[in-house]
């Protein structure tokens, strides 16, 4: 279970008063995540999410996270809204720990996402990113290109101990992607992080994006290039060009690319694969003992990225001309 903060019933007793929210009636330990410890909390009131921030995130981000939270919400999107206490705080201190009180959301993650739900997908990422337009906090993304480098040397040779060859494969990749990385594509508010378990749907439709704690300015499209390893690949390790083709054509229904954009998709998309390959590859490497949290394969990542190398053209996802 990947809770790494145990709460003392005293402890969450109290926190909770401190809520309009009515009483606690019962609280519990949720499996899924890998950064933060959550619980499934349920009080007089409803049910909420109760997250303790923990050592990955930096308290100096969480102000940023909150406040995105509730500007996307203001504004249509079905994203998990911070609970204010009676002080009117929604960033607590609870076992030691950072800690927030989240409204809870219906819906469920899929493991194979259908052709309708990647459109789904789609529409509601365009819809994420003309909201966050108007949001005027800012944060770097260190997990992009300038973050790279750090992670590709706290591997080292030990990258090859994950996979035969991938020091060398890295290093050839890493030094292309420094020449070839566009830096003149429209920038924004980014999710970063939108894979299936962060995303929830009721039938066919998403009912809900949660987990903003990768959350960040950068190029919108990169977003996107994200969104295309994450959903658009099946369990063998092939692309599925209809589910890209659906998830490209919704988004574009809300916010047409630019053609930079699109002839900037196939390096984005081999960036965002690189993305993951490292984090997990120094995950495989550093997992704490004693977090019962199941590894993700590097290898996954690996042969996406082996993929958009043979990308000629954003056509390659899908797409018609422009």
């Amino acid at each position: 279970m990947a809770v790494y903060t145990e709460v003392a019933d005293e402890e969450l007793d109290a926190f909770i008063e401190s809520y309009d929210i009515g009483a606690l009636t019962s609280c519990k330990g949720i499996a899924e995540g890998v950064e933060n410890s959550n619980y499934l909390v349920q009080t007089e009131a409803g049910r909420y999410i109760l997250t303790l921030y923990e050592k990955r995130v930096a308290p100096k981000d969480l102000p940023y996270f909150l406040a995105l939270m509730e500007h996307l919400a203001a504004r249509g999107i079905r994203c998990p809204l911070p609970v204010h206490d009676r002080e009117g705080r929604n960033l607590r201190k609870l076992a030691g720990r950072p800690a927030a009180l989240i409204n809870f959301l219906d819906g469920i993650s899929v493991r194979r996402a259908s052709i309708e739900q990647c459109a789904s997908l789609g529409k509601a990422l365009g819809r994420l990113h003309v909201a966050g337009e108007s949001f005027a906090q800012t944060r770097a993304n260190s997990l992009s290109l300038s973050g790279w480098e750090a992670l590709v040397n706290a591997i080292g040779d030990r990258a090859d101990t994950v996979i035969r060859g991938l020091k060398a494969e890295i290093a050839k990749e890493l030094a292309h992607l420094e020449k070839a990385w566009p830096r003149d594509l429209p920038q924004g508010v980014i999710h970063a992080d939108l894979f299936p378990d962060n995303v929830f749907f009721l039938g066919q439709e998403v009912s809900g994006l949660i987990d903003f704690y990768f959350a960040c300015n950068d190029l919108l499209a990169y977003d996107i290039a994200i969104c295309l390893n994450a959903w658009c690949f099946e369990s063998d390790a092939s692309f599925n060009i209809t589910k890209a083709r659906a998830f490209l054509q919704a988004y574009e229904g809300v916010r047409p690319l630019a053609a930079n954009e699109l002839a900037a998709l196939p390096t984005l998309a081999r960036g965002a694969a690189l993305r993951f390959l490292l984090t997990r590859s120094y995950d495989w490497l550093n997992t704490d003992g004693e977090a019962l949290v199941k590894r993700r394969d590097p290898n996954e990542y690996l042969r996406k990225l082996r993929f958009h190398r043979k990308v000629r053209s954003y056509r390659d996802y899908g797409l018609g001309e422009h």
